[in-house]
């Protein structure tokens, strides 16, 4: 079984009313990043998920979660 980093980013960047413009400039990364990061393309560093947990005021294992895929 393979393990992935899944992600929450899009929703709670949506409840806001972000768009991934505006959460990458609050966490100092490009666009292209934060759609990498959305669609699962990227797995962010460990201080990219805090700081974007550290925006969003939620703990981190909200927004990145372990996945088991086949």
């Amino acid at each position: 079984m393979e393990e992935k980093i899944k992600n929450e980013v899009s929703t709670y960047r949506a409840e806001m009313g972000m768009t991934q413009e505006d959460l990458a400039s609050k966490v100092n990364v490009s666009r292209q990043t934060i759609i990498a990061l959305e669609k699962g393309n990227y797995t962010p560093s460990i201080l990219l998920a805090l700081k974007i947990a550290g925006f969003f005021k939620i703990p981190v294992e909200k927004i990145f979660k372990i996945s088991h895929e086949k």
